[in-house]
């Protein structure tokens, strides 16, 4: 089956590993930014980041490599990707800010 690069898509993504301290979150912002994807990043405990995208299905996969590269002084130990159905009440990018 063939897949519409133009499709909306909407991705959940959660990356564990050295993820806090070392840029990661503007890493995920900036690269939503330059891709043009809307949603949001923020930390979850000590290790673990997570981000939702939606947009062109090109565009989200392009996303998601970049959130598993990390910034250079990062380490993604594992990434649980999940797409789900796009809600379309996203609007820009957002950084969650930690608790």
């Amino acid at each position: 089956m063939e897949t519409n690069p133009n499709e909306i898509v909407r991705v959940h993504i959660r990356v564990k590993g050295r993820v806090q301290g070392v840029g990661f979150r503007a890493h995920v912002e900036y690269a939503a930014l330059q891709i043009g994807v809307l949603g949001w990043v923020g930390n979850v405990g000590r290790d673990t980041v997570e981000a939702v995208a939606e947009g062109a299905r090109e565009q989200v996969e392009q996303f998601v490599e970049s959130v598993k590269r990390g910034p250079n002084l990062s380490r993604v130990d594992e990434a649980e990707v999940n797409y789900e159905e796009p809600l379309g009440q996203l609007t820009g990018f957002t950084v969650k800010r930690s608790m």
